[in-house]
């Protein structure tokens, strides 16, 4: 049975505890994490049962979904119910037992597989905002009616659970969880992970780069039982807020990643010079947080060049130092990244010209996140590799024609980078568009040393008229962009205190 998010949304839009959609998505995604761990959970025991092994819960069995979720079974079509915990009966088992109880789950002397550790991760932050414990029953019954009985159901759920998490887009502040699905399948379809590759986001989010590698593989691949068995072991997430973790945590399992290393913490945990001792990997895509920062105790992590008051460029940092030898990346940032010409921004794209092939730049289209932004964005791919960068290339990827603008209702989609497959495919030929502008061309590494690390080419210009915001997500777009501008101030006044206090 397909789950119905509308449905749901509106017993909760009843609640007097829960506002707004990212309480709502939180709200729902714990329910639904239980159940979809329990629906793996019987899988895993049948599975142990045929080995003749015990498979032990990391959950108590008197907080098992059967035990208190379930409040009817099905029998020839006829519902029998066999409890009715509800009400405040319920609201006191979830607030007062549930969740404290997961909160503080022992993970056995720390020998816990990964699939197991996720649920007190998932748990540590998250919150029960339903005040009303028959709504909450609603909502509980609901979810409780999926099944998995053959992978076409757990492929309409994946549907599902994407759309629901593409409303993340227009839900304030954690509209930085949710990468469009196209760029992230275009980002794996570039880099063409392989099997026993390690493919890691340092700041996952919602975890699409991570699902969209792990169907490219499914997808490109005859997966044997032991090759399954690699791929549930090769991709790491880190993520440090609670709720995107735990929809990452949710949606890997709904995808069929069953052993996710899903680490809730922040990737900044580590210094500069302990970096090389920490797990490398072969493959990294990232859409890092940008227009924040980072306190001065991570800041201070970093040696002086790479000191940044940008948390994207603190990613790019990080990224250089994780990947392997030959590894393979693919980062989006802003347009200022691009043409920023402070000495931190210098310095790393100094590091990527000299010690990694920053072999491609593609440049998308505006509006491609909105409505949480409309800042525009560009894709670096880079490998590492000893002898550094002999040319790059850029490529304006424009709107496609007939559409003024992406947004809630439309969304970029995989055929749009049609253009640019045609391209690349056929020479990475420089192009020029109908105003004499390049739109594709390619520069060697001294042509942009001499461009003083401005990489601001094949750009948008004299752009066509723009589609006009509805109030509320003009509203959220000058905010992202009041804070952006508000971090490159900063950073600025930063920079003149220290001119000030070397010269005082």
């Amino acid at each position: 049975m397909a789950l119905n998010i509308k449905k749901i949304q509106d017993i909760m839009r009843k609640d007097a505890g829960v506002n707004g959609d990212a309480q709502r998505m939180e709200q729902i995604v714990w329910v639904l994490f239980l159940k979809v761990y329990d629906l793996y959970e019987k899988k895993w025991k049948t599975e142990a049962n045929l080995l003749d092994k015990k498979y032990t819960s990391i959950i108590p069995n008197e907080l098992a979904w059967d035990n208190w979720a379930k409040s009817y079974e099905i029998e020839g079509g006829t519902k029998f119910f066999i409890q009715t915990k509800t009400g405040d009966e319920l609201l006191e088992f979830i607030n007062n037992k549930l969740f404290p109880t997961l909160k503080n789950i022992n993970y056995l002397n720390g020998e816990a597989p990964l699939h197991q550790r996720i649920v007190k991760k998932a748990f540590e932050d998250t919150n029960n905002y339903m005040k009303n414990g028959t709504l909450l029953r609603e909502v509980i019954d609901i979810i409780d009616e999926l099944e998995f009985k053959n992978k076409d159901d757990m492929a309409n759920l994946s549907l599902t659970y994407e759309t629901f998490l593409k409303t993340l887009q227009s839900a304030g502040n954690a509209g930085e969880f949710y990468t469009p699905r196209a760029v992230t399948e275009f980002v794996i379809d570039m880099l063409k992970p392989q099997i026993k590759d390690k493919i890691a986001d340092l700041a996952c989010g919602t975890g699409g780069f991570l699902i969209s590698a792990y169907h490219y593989l499914e997808s490109n691949n005859k997966l044997s039982a032991a090759d399954r068995d690699i791929l549930n072991n090769s991709f790491y997430g880190c993520e440090k807020k609670s709720l995107p973790y735990i929809l990452c945590a949710t949606g890997f399992l709904i995808n069929g990643i069953e052993n996710p290393n899903l680490d809730h913490n922040n990737a900044f945990n580590t210094a500069f010079e302990d970096l090389c001792s920490k797990e490398q990997f072969n493959i990294i895509a990232m859409n890092p947080p940008y227009g924040g920062s980072e306190g001065s105790e991570i800041k201070n992590l970093f040696p002086s060049k790479f000191k940044a008051n940008e948390t994207a460029d603190l990613f790019m940092v990080l990224i250089t130092q994780r990947l392997k030898e030959n590894g393979r990346a693919a980062v989006v940032l802003p347009d200022g990244f691009l043409f920023g010409n402070d000495n931190i921004k210098k310095n790393i794209k100094k590091l990527l010209l000299y010690e990694f092939n920053l072999h491609l730049i593609v440049r998308l289209p505006k509006s491609v996140f909105a409505p949480y932004t409309g800042i525009t964005t560009n894709i670096l791919f880079f490998d590492k590799c000893k002898n550094g960068t002999q040319n790059t290339y850029f490529y304006r990827l424009d709107m496609p024609e007939g559409i003024k603008s992406f947004g809630k209702t439309k969304s970029i989609k995989l055929e749009h980078f049609k253009p640019f497959y045609e391209w690349y495919d056929n020479g990475k030929n420089d192009i020029i568009d109908k105003k004499n502008n390049f739109k594709a061309k390619s520069f060697s590494k001294d042509e942009l040393i001499q461009r003083e690390y401005n990489f601001d080419l094949c750009g948008f210009i004299n752009e066509e008229e723009e589609e006009i915001l509805k109030p509320y997500e003009l509203i959220e777009q000058i905010k992202k962009e009041r804070d952006t501008l508000n971090n490159t101030l900063d950073s600025i006044m930063d920079k003149i205190n220290n001119i000030v206090n070397e010269n005082s």
